[in-house]
């Protein structure tokens, strides 16, 4: 096929491969120094095209973006046409175009063509858009060659967070059903149904206060021009504007910076670089920073959701999904007070969206704040008849409405730090509630993650989403000796999906315990999988 040979002799000349490491696409699509991408983002182009042709035309997308990764590095994410992450059948694709020579991409883009029976004369159309890092521009050129070089059709939209990407692409292969295919279109749906949630209401405890760490994102941005539409509704203090500092400087993994001086009352949130990720904090009555989490955002989404949900009289299935690094005490207090089903799965967002989509309405999130609600499209109709059928009573039809309006409010598409950031003040403002009664709910117990050096991390395998290791012969029965010692002890490992490491997580009823044992478990990895280095130590 000429188009192919021509698009490979295009990357040859102008996007040769630079780097010979083996790199891998995976949930979070691929990441790295920025100064080694541009081969990369040529070829992830030529790839967003060939999804484009094997969605018989239907729009795709390309985010450039590393996330939370430092200013340094640089990314890039495929989107799929209903704003979904690219599948898991087409990451082997991806990774292969990543790993070959310049003298094999013709053949490896064939090879592509004829395993997924793509037409190469289908029209392709790609929506690409960056963050603020300062090497996005020349990214995004690099990517729109690609395109190009397919004879695709690439529409620019310059700076949006990722989850505003995602959104447009649904839109666009919705004919607009989703929404308006515009960040005007964006802010204008979520703000509405915020607005409308929450006319007239007056509570007396809840304050429209809250104060926003940006990481000096393209969020930034994004929340000046989501105040502008929500008129003063919620007032909104930022810092790590962009106006100064680096992009996720000093961020640690829970999102939280140092950048806030939290006082007493005081209501916080954290997104990360991309505004996929969201977390809360405050400060305790006794002055203890209080986190609030992935865990604490999902339970307070689910339990408001189920609480419409029989208001409304419907009959729909309502679950909640996490993976094994959720909190038990999150998981304990979803499935023994709240009544709602639990799904274990493994880790990556992209475990976590599928299987929300097996419940008539699915709420995921990872502890991390990447999460968000999705609304079958059966139960979408049952609840906008139920909202609009006069002969029911007031109460129920209001209820259905509130959870129309809830829907509207919700990105579904994918993890949504502004969309979450409206939904939790929505809630917080129905119930009147502040972060102390949000997080008296229930007590996380104390955890612990420590990090273990092995010679080849395939050697550990797991099963039962990640929670047990299948080998090597006696280390999950080492782990079991040692849990069992702990009162409400808890611990697995998993292997890094990036590097020679293992992962140990451990909780308990103490942090001491927690520690100790996270410690005792890292030395069974250290001594089962042949660990490299420094054995581990136990925590402070």
């Amino acid at each position: 096929m000429e188009i192919l040979k021509k698009a490979a002799e295009n990357g040859r000349q102008n996007y040769p491969r630079s780097l010979q490491t083996t790199l891998l696409y995976g949930t979070a699509g691929i990441r790295m120094r920025a100064d080694n991408l541009d081969y990369i983002l040529y070829r992830m182009g030529l790839l967003s095209v060939l999804f484009s042709k094997f969605r018989k035309g239907q729009v795709t997308g390309l985010m450039v973006t590393a996330s939370h990764n430092p200013v340094e590095d640089n990314g890039v994410k495929l989107i799929d046409t209903m704003g979904e992450m690219m599948p898991i059948s087409w990451e082997k694709h991806a990774t292969k175009l990543l790993n070959v020579s310049d003298d094999m991409l013709e053949s490896s883009l064939e090879a592509i063509v004829k395993e997924e029976g793509i037409d190469i004369d289908t029209p392709a159309v790609v929506c690409t858009a960056m963050d603020t890092r300062p090497s996005s521009a020349q990214l995004s050129r690099a990517a729109v060659g690609g395109i190009n070089a397919l004879g695709g059709e690439s529409r620019s939209f310059g700076l949006l967070t990722t989850p505003q990407l995602h959104y447009i692409v649904c839109c666009l292969n919705t004919n607009h059903q989703y929404g308006l295919p515009t960040e005007d279109g964006y802010y204008s749906k979520l703000t509405a149904a915020f607005l409308k949630f929450n006319k007239g209401r007056r509570p007396s405890r809840y304050l429209p206060r809250l104060h926003v760490d940006l990481a000096n994102g393209v969020s930034a941005p994004k929340i000046q021009a989501l105040k502008t539409y929500l008129g003063g509704a919620l007032d909104i203090t930022t810092y790590n504007d962009g106006s100064s500092g680096k992009l996720n400087y000093q961020v640690r993994g829970q999102l939280v910076s140092h950048s806030i001086d939290l006082a007493p009352g005081m209501r916080c949130a954290s997104f990360d670089g991309d505004g996929d990720r969201i977390v809360y904090f405050y400060r305790r009555k006794g002055g203890q920073f209080a986190l609030l989490d992935g865990d604490k955002i999902a339970t307070l989404f689910a339990s408001f959701l189920s609480d419409l949900v029989k208001a409304s009289g419907l009959k729909l299935n309502l679950g909640l999904v996490q993976t094994a690094y959720a909190n038990g005490s999150s998981t304990k207090y979803i499935t023994e007070i709240m009544k709602v089903p639990v799904a274990c799965v493994p880790t990556g967002v992209k475990h976590l969206h599928h299987k929300a989509g097996d419940f008539d309405i699915g709420v995921y999130f990872e502890a991390n704040g990447h999460g968000t609600v999705l609304f079958s499209e059966g139960a979408q109709k049952t609840i906008l008849h139920q909202a609009g059928d006069d002969s029911l009573d007031e109460a129920t039809r209001a209820a259905a409405g509130q959870l129309v309006t809830a829907m509207d409010m919700i990105n579904q598409t994918v993890g949504d730090a502004i969309s979450d950031l409206l939904l939790v003040e929505t809630i917080l403002a129905v119930r009147d509630w502040t972060c102390g009664d949000w997080d008296a709910a229930y007590t996380d117990l104390p955890s612990v993650l420590l990090k273990v050096k092995v010679e080849d991390r395939t050697i550990v395998k797991t099963t039962d989403a990640e929670r047990r290791a299948t080998s090597p012969p006696g280390l999950q029965a080492a782990i079991d000796e040692l849990v069992a010692g702990y009162k409400f002890g808890r611990a697995f490992v998993r292997p890094s999906g990036t590097e020679d490491v293992m992962r140990v997580y451990a909780e308990a009823d103490t942090k001491e315990h927690a520690n100790k044992l996270a410690y005792e478990v890292g030395l069974q990895v250290y001594n089962l999988a042949r660990g490299i280095g420094e054995k581990p130590q136990c925590p402070a």
